[in-house]
């Protein structure tokens, strides 16, 4: 179990048990965002550290913005549960996961304060540099698991984020209240061309041109990240015209 701090930022080693060694000797490409979804720090460490729970994180930002460290980085944490992103299945390998203190929405979605968020993108950018995390993979738990998980959810400031150097972000398309948009058993060649950008980000779905149950979750995670104001799991013009900016302002796309 880890015994000294991967990065300064860190205030306190509170040890899990949950732990293995990354597969085929895998270094960290992924930082995972989450929430802890429990109401106190103390439950959340509780949590993460008993063998019974089988879950564990490499960080825990408590809201008072104190680091804990519980997992070193070069070991797995069990932090994603079954997720993928750009085929890899294998996220907990591919990443260093931050659980960030907050009561989710079973505790009725409040905010993260300012100081919490600000050692978040302290702990970050520490993360990202050492470990040559680059910005567009950054991601959140919804983005890897979008049927299963909704964290770190629509009130997580990736904007302010953004501005630090954290993680990749373009302004949303505005929303139009009168536009419903596409949804479940609806098929047409906006919703395979909204297929073919989520999977070319790195979303795991296929390209069917029928609006589904997997497109409704990845939508629904693609709005949570990227396009906030409403969360409405339905493809309107504003969230297919957010996708069609996001993938193209990519660093990888720009430097084609």
């Amino acid at each position: 179990m880890i015994t000294a701090a991967d990065s300064p930022l860190v205030a306190r080693l509170f040890p899990s048990p949950n732990i293995d060694t990354r597969a085929r000797g895998m270094s960290p490409s992924i930082l995972l965002m989450h929430y802890t979804g429990v109401e106190t720090v103390e439950r959340s460490l509780d949590i993460l550290s008993r063998p019974d729970c089988k879950v564990s994180c490499h960080y825990v930002v408590d809201l008072d913005g104190r680091i804990i460290q519980m997992v070193a980085e070069h070991m797995r944490a069990w932090h994603a549960g079954q997720s993928f992103w750009a085929g890899e299945t294998d996220i907990n390998s591919a990443s260093i996961g931050i659980e960030i203190q907050n009561a989710g929405q079973a505790g009725g979605s409040p905010d993260f304060p300012k100081r919490q968020m600000d050692a978040v993108a302290a702990l970050s950018l520490d993360i990202m540099g050492r470990n040559g995390i680059s910005r567009e993979r950054v991601l959140a738990h919804s983005d890897v698991a979008p049927a299963r998980k909704t964290d770190p959810g629509e009130k997580f400031d990736w904007k302010a984020l953004a501005k630090l150097g954290v993680g990749h972000w373009i302004s949303p398309a505005p929303v139009n209240a009168d536009d419903t948009g596409f949804g479940p058993g609806d098929k047409n060649k906006a919703i395979s061309e909204a297929q073919r950008l989520l999977k070319e980000y790195g979303y795991g779905i296929d390209e069917t041109g029928v609006f589904d149950d997997a497109t409704r979750f990845v939508t629904r995670a693609f709005q949570l990240h990227f396009r906030q104001k409403l969360i409405s799991e339905r493809l309107d013009r504003s969230t297919l015209a957010t996708l069609r900016k996001l993938v193209r302002s990519r660093p990888a796309a720009v430097v084609s």
